[in-house]
């Protein structure tokens, strides 16, 4: 009796005897999926992958436990009230599909928001509205289409459940096969004549074929899998040429013994299998144990300020804040902690975590969370967990915030492998008719072998080991990429552009003079105070040389970037900033930068700061003038170009008086001419340039300032090895670029032995996980060579 399968999951159907819109189902649930598919114009679902669909469950009354609102929020990433987050754990997801209809999740419910699928953990992170949806509701609904997240509560940690053993089970049962179709095969190898050829080789040759059958659709399915996929995308990628030869062995061998001309090659097919599983085993452990720290976001530098009982502030790195400590968020800070709102006005911008652009108002006792930024002025929080760097850099580091910069960008790997595997694919067919017409019994052998010791593994590998043990490495020095394609892009760069105050300056050396009326006590109170929630260099700077006075809570503030501060307390008023912001005569005004000061509309004075440049400076300008246009580009006036001119070298281009839309502009012009550019700045009033850039870092003196716009932060005392981390990113493309010579090498000399038909394909398959993992060691010791000369290098 044929069977019928179900259109959803692809389960036997025909003993249920339901169908919907002529089309079978095995069970009404299946059929509640399509039903709810079809409604909501979601059936091209069907057309990524027949039965891609899993049966689902029934899970009344299962989730009960989540109308408890301590579970919930132990579940929950983010819970504002209104929108709410959840990442969770999908062991169904398998395929194109899967990612499909859980990416399109507010199609079935419009109080969703948005849904991103991580195929590699298996999780789905959801936004949603909880007061038109609850986190109940949204399992049940996942649930109902065969998509029940697995949720525990002895230890919820999304993405580790259901260790997949997979390539073991597979690799067992294509050993167990591989050895007893050796066995199988010893009559043949020894030519055993007579009484055995009449009577067993029949019986022998069809175990051979029946111990192949797991071997090549169970053991290698995914070798097919990812072939069919990658050619459906047009895409020619490194399985299709192993997949090709092991139907092509299968077929032939299967036809040899259909027709009795021989015993064929079984032994070659489950051994080829065999080995590359195992080669793909130990690949696995060999990576594993030349591991580059995949978690390199770990250290990322976020300073933040620490408050004491005796008012004491002092600035920390986030991973040591621990449960209870007080902390200062300063106005545009990313809070990096869930935390307890206690003093202050809060409004916070959870764009980067919600996608809303929104502002949220809260009060004393609200919760906040993790990656929201603070909009209006200072407020101080008490921590409820610690941080989760994870997280935070997930954020920084997700795709949405990457795109425009990897638009027209071509990497290495990319740019070769298509190519290398059309070459491969191409010796293969002409080697194998040429051995057609001269030795036909060689021809197969000499199209598998090809096939499998030219697969450009080894080129897949290079880059991301290489990129991966070099963000470790730089790391550890306290320079942080947001990820492989910074370094890239980085090795890449012919021009350099620097903001000046705050990035080629040291705003803790910096001299500061007052000239002006006398302040009152109110008055630097209300100075200090307002100074206190702002993260511009210039008001770091001077805060800390203000004399300790009482901290007063503002009843507003606000920032006007490229002008200045104002504030009010009680009745009285105070701008900060430049000198027509602050309503200054033109008298008042200096060539040197310095920041003004009026209080209730009168003007009181400025502030003169006397700039000390970093360490090391002319000496990093002198070297990277050798290879790059350097340009700097300064929202303060012209007071310190005389001073340049004699530092940095000539021919530098120095731009006064620019707003942060004239330096993105400028950027821009010359992206349009050709130019690559770094640019490099405080990550406040440059993050348009920043992000304009090919690629941004900021300069960081543990401070707070996160911000998507960077590609890189580089930690201040750093800042004049800048040459050296560059220098140390083209010699990165060099490791891959020797990397893949190496490869080309090993397989020019594999095809040579392959094409004359002198190499097995089981040998073939041997060889090649070995020259896999030559090429990881080889990258990970460069690389660890190149790190070793970093760290020798002495500030200069």
């Amino acid at each position: 009796m044929s069977k019928t399968p179900c259109f959803h999951c692809g389960l036997d159907a025909s003993a249920a005897e339901i169908t919907f819109d002529d089309k079978p189902f095995c069970c009404n649930g299946c059929k509640t999926v399509y039903e709810i598919f079809s409604v909501n114009d979601l059936t091209c679902y069907y057309d990524l992958q027949a039965s891609a669909g899993a049966k689902p469950s029934d899970i009344e009354g299962k989730y009960n436990f989540l109308d408890n609102a301590k579970i919930v929020e132990s579940i929950l990433d983010f819970n504002d009230n209104t929108t709410q987050i959840a990442t969770l754990y999908i062991p169904h997801i398998h395929c194109s599909s899967c990612i499909w209809i859980l990416e399109n999740l507010n199609k079935l419910n419009p109080a969703i928001s948005a849904s991103i699928v991580n195929f590699g953990k298996k999780t789905v992170r959801v936004t949603y509205n909880c007061n038109n949806i609850t986190i109940k509701q949204l399992v049940k609904l996942l649930g109902s289409i065969g998509y029940e997240p697995f949720i525990s509560l002895d230890d919820y940690s999304v993405g580790k459940k259901n260790v997949d053993r997979s390539l073991i089970y597979k690799l067992g049962v294509a050993g167990f096969a591989f050895g007893n179709v050796m066995f199988l095969s010893f009559p043949e190898y020894f030519q055993v004549t007579g009484f055995w050829i009449e009577t067993y080789a029949p019986v022998f040759r069809w175990l051979m074929f029946s111990f192949s059958l797991p071997v090549v659709f169970y053991s290698a399915q995914d070798y097919f899998i990812s072939a069919y996929k990658g050619l459906r995308s047009k895409i020619l990628n490194i399985d299709v040429p192993i997949s090709l030869g092991v139907v092509v062995l299968f077929v032939r061998s299967t036809a040899e013994i259909i027709l009795n001309l021989g015993t064929g090659f079984f032994d070659s097919l489950t051994g080829l299998i065999f080995f590359l599983l195992l080669g793909k085993f130990f690949q696995q452990k060999t990576y594993n144990f030349l591991s580059f720290e995949r978690d390199y976001k770990s250290y990322f530098p976020i300073g933040i300020t620490k408050l004491y009982n005796d008012g004491k502030e002092e600035s920390v790195q986030v991973y040591d804040i621990v449960k209870g400590d007080r902390l200062l968020i300063r106005n545009e800070e990313l809070i990096p902690v869930d935390c307890i709102l206690i003093n202050g006005k809060a409004r916070i911008d959870y764009s980067f975590v919600t996608g809303e652009s929104e502002a949220v108002s809260k009060k004393s006792g609200d919760k906040l969370f993790a990656g929201g930024k603070q909009l209006n002025g200072s407020i101080e929080v008490d921590v409820l967990k610690t941080v989760e760097q994870s997280y935070l850099t997930q954020l920084w580091s997700n795709d949405v915030f990457n795109k425009n910069k990897e638009d027209g960008f071509t990497t290495l790997t990319n740019a070769i492998s298509k190519k290398f595997t059309i070459a491969v694919l191409s010796i293969a067919f002409i080697a194998t008719g040429y051995w057609l017409f001269v030795d036909s019994s060689k021809a197969l052998n000499v199209f598998t072998a090809v096939l499998i010791i030219a697969c450009p593994c080894a080129i897949a590998l290079a880059a991301p080991f290489t990129f991966g043990n070099l963000l470790r490495i730089f790391g550890k020095l306290k320079f942080y990429a947001k990820n492989a394609s910074v370094i890239e892009q980085l090795a890449a760069i012919n021009t350099i552009i620097f903001d000046k105050t705050g990035t080629i300056t040291a705003n803790k050396e910096t001299s500061v003079m007052y000239e002006g009326s006398n302040l009152s006590d109110n008055e630097e109170s209300l100075l200090r105070s307002t100074l206190r929630n702002s993260n511009h260099p210039l008001s770091r700077s001077l805060y800390s040389l203000l004399d300790q006075h009482n901290i007063v809570t503002l009843d507003t503030y606000e920032e006007h970037i490229g002008k200045g501060i104002e504030a009010k307390h009680n009745q009285d008023t105070i701008k900060i900033g430049s000198a027509p912001f602050v309503g200054a005569t033109a008298e008042t005004a200096t060539l040197n930068t310095a920041v003004y000061v009026s209080t209730n509309s009168k003007y009181k004075g400025r502030f003169t700061f006397y700039n000390k440049y970093r360490k090391g400076l002319s000496k990093l300008f002198n070297k990277l003038k050798k290879h790059y246009d350097l340009v700097i580009l300064s929202g303060d006036n012209a007071g310190e170009q005389e001073n340049l001119t004699k530092l940095l070298p000539a021919k530098t281009k120095l731009f006064f008086n620019q707003k942060p839309e004239d330096k993105l502009e400028y950027i821009k012009h010359h992206q349009k001419s050709g130019a690559k550019v770094l640019m490099i700045g405080d990550g406040l009033n440059d993050a348009g340039a920043l992000a304009q850039s090919n690629v941004g870092i900021a300069i960081s003196e543990n401070v707070n300032i996160f911000s998507p716009a960077c590609d890189a932060i580089l930690d201040a005392s750093k800042f004049n090895q800048l040459h050296d981390f560059i220098k140390a990113s083209k010699s990165a493309i060099k490791i891959i670029k020797w990397s893949f010579l190496l490869s080309f090498f090993y397989n020019s000399i594999g095809l040579y032995f392959a094409v004359t038909g002198q190499l097995a394909p089981v040998i073939a398959a041997i060889l090649m996980p070995l020259s896999s993992i030559s090429i990881v060691v080889f990258t990970t010791v460069s690389t660890n060579f190149l790190g070793r000369k970093l760290q020798k290098k002495k500030a200069y």
